[in-house]
């Protein structure tokens, strides 16, 4: 019979990652605690060690929009709105 694969969180990943990273104790014994592979446990290692500067680079360089250019269409879709409705109170 088939052994159905685990998917592991985000979260557990990043934990065992760490406990890896900290060297307290071998893959060996990490695998045996968590029951995840060693060589899973040195691959999630690895992302972790290579993704690390992503951490700390400045929140406004290319994450995405800024606060004003995501508010923008919002206020103009509410200012839309308020005119369709004071325009069917008008007509009711």
């Amino acid at each position: 019979m088939a052994i159905k694969r685990k998917r592991h969180s985000e979260g557990f990943k990043a934990k065992v990652a760490l406990e890896a990273i900290k060297g307290i104790r071998t893959a060996g014994q990490l695998a045996s605690v968590f029951g995840v592979h060693p060589t899973q446990i040195a691959h999630w290692k690895r992302l972790l060690m290579e993704g690390a500067p992503s951490v700390f680079e400045k929140e406004g360089g290319g994450h995405g929009k800024t606060e004003e250019e995501l508010t923008a269409p919002l206020f103009e879709q509410i200012g839309r709105l308020q005119v369709e409705v004071d325009w069917l109170k008008k007509k009711l």
